[in-house]
């Protein structure tokens, strides 16, 4: 299996389950999508991919109309996606991405977090070009063979597919996301849930109580409202 299974599997293990959080997520990514694209998800192919992944979080489907109906109000603040970058204790990379409606708090909080916990806040591009950005799409696996799969989607942009227990996940570069959705959707396929990843080309392994001083940045970081995503380099068991 490649990078993409095995950095998968061990974001598998982490925290991201907790409901609330990922309702909080979802909410804002339906807002950026309506203010986007606008309401209907017919034509627009960003809100349908949000529209999937809360269905695959199981979140009501009156909580999302009503985020889009939210959305649709002029008076709704937008929110702008930031990245950040830095570096924790001992050299871990680190990548945010948040959604913000107010980039002075979140600026200041970040910063925060980073200098309570010994890391260092980095400048644009400081840490940025040591992560693979690449997109995901999860099907599901029953009457598909993978291997066959993957010859058929290699032109589309695939670069790598696997099997697991929620169905057949492909991982191709950021840029592939608009046609590989379209291909999926012209071929009738259930697309479960979609979404983009920062994989690290090369992870740093550290001692268990360098673990836990990374750790205790990353969960300052990812307590915030306003962060969506954190990606970093340290080698995850």
């Amino acid at each position: 299996m490649g990078r993409a299974f095995e950095f998968r599997k061990a974001r598998k293990m982490k925290r991201w389950s907790a409901m609330a959080k990922t309702f909080t997520r979802i909410g804002k990514d339906i807002v950026m999508a309506v203010k986007e694209g606008g309401p209907n998800p017919e034509t627009n192919s960003r809100l349908r991919a949000v529209i999937q992944n809360a269905k695959a979080a199981n979140m009501p489907k009156d909580n999302v109309e009503r985020a889009i109906k939210k959305a649709s109000d002029k008076d709704t603040a937008n929110f702008k996606e930031v990245l950040f970058e830095g570096y924790a204790p001992h050299g871990i990379a680190i990548l945010i991405e948040t959604a913000t409606d107010n980039n002075n708090r979140t600026v200041a909080n970040i910063r925060s977090y980073f200098n309570k916990c010994n890391g260092t806040m980095g400048t644009q591009g400081s840490v940025e070009f040591m992560f693979d950005h690449t997109c995901n799409f999860r099907i599901p696996a029953e009457g598909l063979d993978v291997e066959e799969l993957e010859l058929e989607m290699i032109d589309f942009g695939v670069e790598e597919i696997f099997a697991d227990e929620d169905g057949i996940v492909m991982y191709a570069p950021f840029e592939s996301f608009g046609t590989i959705q379209k291909e999926l959707e012209n071929r009738n396929m259930e697309i479960l849930s979609s979404g983009f990843d920062r994989i690290p080309q090369v992870t740093k392994e550290l001692t268990a109580d360098q673990v836990a001083d990374v750790e205790k940045l990353l969960e300052k970081i990812e307590e915030d409202d306003d962060v969506m995503n954190v990606f970093h380099n340290m080698q995850e068991s």
